[in-house]
């Protein structure tokens, strides 16, 4: 295959060496197309001629062009109420037993559509009492972390929404701005955006003591770590999750038959602390 920069096996493999130090991600042999693509454009940006140069430079540069390798390598696509069941999960079955404020943590947040979402389907089960939620929204990704918090999505991301809840949750752009649609403010307001890399050995929410969660969304995280780091972070979830309510929701390829002394599968990807879990 031509390319327009050089790219080896051994760049591949050094590529996916760095990510899991600093991220925890393990890339498979199948991602090499996609980690090119995305390098692709730093290099062009700092006029490099392959990927060795570049991790060379890297190697020289500061802690901003590592954060910038993080973020080309862990943007990923979401959607409003994406895996809908645990939407309907959350208003029937947790929401109904928490208490107040409800605290809920979306766990790789990526651009914002997760813990809108919600903050949404909080606002419609509590009968509009949003400054009842407290969210947390995490990812390591700083770029996203700056889109999501900003709030303001393409009408095409929302075409999936009924129109009753686009108007209850958002406000349309105009102008320059009229192909863009916007979170209303109480929403934002009950959201907490943070950068967390989930590979640190002590996390804020475990050192502050802000109170344990009544629900984590961690979805379509868990499948770029091994099985021993997704071990290590589902151990640090368990004594953040209330009991005997609290759960965490999983993505639809994710499974969790290696901690089984850990969690408890409730079918459709969700779980709950074990009994005996610490």
């Amino acid at each position: 295959m031509s390319r327009e920069f050089s790219f080896t096996q051994a760049d591949y493999d050094k590529v996916a060496t760095h990510l899991y130090r600093i991220a925890g991600i393990h890339l498979g042999d199948s991602r090499m197309e996609m980690v090119y693509s995305r390098l692709s454009r730093e290099l062009r940006r700092l006029r490099l001629t392959s990927v060795t140069a570049y991790l060379d430079f890297l190697d020289k540069a500061g802690q901003h062009e590592w954060t910038r390798f993080t973020n080309v390598l862990t943007t990923n696509l979401t959607s409003f109420f994406r895996e809908q069941h645990h939407f309907g999960i959350l208003a029937e079955k947790i929401l109904p037993h928490a208490g107040r404020p409800v605290r809920i943590w979306s766990c790789g947040c990526a651009s914002g559509e997760e813990p809108y979402s919600i903050a949404m389907i909080c606002d419609e089960a509590l009968g509009g009492t949003a400054g009842s939620v407290s969210i947390l929204a995490t990812d390591i990704n700083t770029t996203m972390l700056q889109e999501a918090e900003a709030g303001v999505f393409d009408r095409e991301r929302v075409e999936g929404l009924s129109p009753e809840r686009l108007r209850r949750h958002f406000l349309d752009g105009s102008g320059a701005f009229a192909s863009k649609v916007k979170i209303k403010d109480k929403f934002k307001q009950s959201i907490t955006f943070r950068m967390l890399n989930l590979m640190q050995p002590v996390w804020d929410i475990e050192r502050s003591g802000e109170g344990q969660f009544d629900a984590i969304f961690c979805r379509n995280v868990m499948i770029y770590f091994d099985k021993d780091t997704q071990y290590q972070i589902l151990k640090r979830f368990v004594p953040l999750l209330k009991k005997p309510h609290g759960l965490l929701f999983a993505g639809h390829s994710e499974a969790f038959f290696n901690a089984k002394d850990l969690f408890t599968p409730m079918g459709a990807t969700t779980y709950k602390a074990a009994d005996n879990a610490a």
